[in-house]
């Protein structure tokens, strides 16, 4: 602790940002979240009517969006029911030549059955999955002599290579969706505001934590706030844009250590107007969207948060994670989420422009008089018209009235920041 005071000076004062005892929010009702801070979408759709039979059109994707529970037991329920139903057709085959009731008989080497030692239920099944997982362990085989049993089998390997394809496919497509590598991505608890080049922002902390990269990770940031136009309309949960660096092009981030993400707060800001004392009244909500191509896999990643307005700390700035060691950087995630108070005007931008404007500026300087008949000379010489006596003597004048002007330095005061 002091030798944090000593490197960010005597108004350094810790702040947890797990909500320790240093610094605790005003206590707000909890209210509901668009977004979660796990990124989950809180938006359930309902009442679709007739839309239903859209789910069943696309039956990959509704498969691959399903819980894993949900997929366990389709991918049991899909194999169990085919492998009945193909055994139950291979019985009835059997039942149908009379295979069964001359299985066990004195006659059974006289009758040419359609799948040899084949004569129940429980031995067509077993011939089934032989067939169906390519075991062949000799015993039970199709005969020449059944023209259906082969028809049969043909419509077998078709349909199991379907359901194989189906069923796998969904089940790899699930396993290797990126959605555990967004986990190891972390987000700051909370978001602060603080100056910094001069001009406030916004500001939050990303970071990952693995070595792997994120390629082309990009990041962008949506404010949902519920508002209502000049016509009358009322916008629930509107979106607008926060920039973070898109024209700069400081979205683009090369994310092997946290990084500090700006929304400058300007006249094109939704926050032009937001201060220290109407942030307590204020109601948005900050979602944060970061994508990128995992190293590994190449298969692109999105991990989701989102901020509150109790979640945003005026005056804070967060400590920083980076330190050199003997070869290599060191980053400590102990202080990701921890923050310190820095002096920050409570007032919005919009209150510190008009203020600026509204202050006294130091009067200029009157313009410096020309020099004497230095301009009048210079007009009667292009003229013409007079004597060579009078334009040798108004020509010796000019030369003796002839000065440099001295330049005219333009001061303006500085106008007054507003009160901390």
């Amino acid at each position: 602790m002091a030798a944090a005071r000593r490197k960010f000076g005597e108004d350094y004062r810790a702040v947890d940002g797990g909500r320790g005892t240093a610094f605790r929010a005003p206590a707000k009702r909890k209210r509901q979240r668009f977004v979660e801070k796990n990124g989950r979408c809180n938006v359930q759709h309902g009442n679709l009517g007739g839309e239903t039979g859209r789910y069943i059109s696309d039956l990959f994707t509704t498969l691959v969006d399903l819980k894993w529970r949900w997929n366990l037991l389709i991918f049991i329920l899909t194999y169990t029911v085919a492998w009945l139903a193909m055994a139950s057709m291979w019985w009835l085959i059997a039942y149908v030549r009379g295979d069964l009731s001359r299985g066990g008989g004195r006659d059974a080497s006289a009758h040419a059955p359609c799948v040899a030692n084949v004569y129940n239920f429980p031995s067509a099944f077993l011939f089934f999955i032989e067939t169906e997982a390519t075991i062949g362990y000799g015993y039970r085989y199709i005969t020449d002599e059944c023209p259906e049993g082969i028809l049969l089998f043909l419509f077998q390997s078709l349909l199991g290579s379907v359901v194989d394809a189906f069923l796998v496919g969904c089940m790899f497509i699930k396993m290797s969706q990126p959605k555990k590598r967004a986990e190891t991505l972390m987000f700051s608890r909370d978001a602060v505001v603080s100056r910094r080049d001069g001009k406030l922002c916004l500001m939050f902390r990303v970071g990952n934590l693995r070595n792997s990269h994120m390629v082309s990770a990009q990041i962008r940031c949506k404010l949902i706030q519920s508002r209502q136009t000049p016509e009358g309309e009322f916008l629930p949960l509107d979106q607008r844009e926060l920039d973070v660096g898109f024209g700069t092009g400081a979205d683009q981030l090369f994310l092997v250590s946290p990084l500090t993400i700006c929304h400058e707060i300007d006249s094109r800001s939704p926050f032009f107007h937001l201060s220290r004392r109407s942030l307590t009244d204020e109601h948005f909500e900050i979602v944060v969207i970061l994508e990128g191509i995992v190293e590994t896999t190449g298969m692109t990643c999105q991990a989701r948060t989102s901020y509150t307005e109790d979640e945003v700390l005026w005056g804070h700035r967060f400590l920083p994670v980076m330190s050199l060691e003997e070869g290599f950087f060191r980053v400590d995630y102990s202080q990701f989420h921890n923050t310190f108070e820095v002096p920050t005007p409570p007032c919005s931008v919009r209150e510190q422009e008009e203020e600026e404007e509204a202050s006294p500026r130091s009067p200029e300087p009157p313009p410096s008089s020309p020099p004497p008949g230095g301009r009048r000379g210079r007009l009667l010489s292009a003229d013409g018209a007079e004597t060579p006596e009078e334009r040798g003597g108004m020509k010796t004048a000019a030369s003796r009235g002839r000065r440099r002007p001295s330049p005219r330095v333009r001061r303006t005061a500085c106008p007054p920041n507003c009160a901390e």
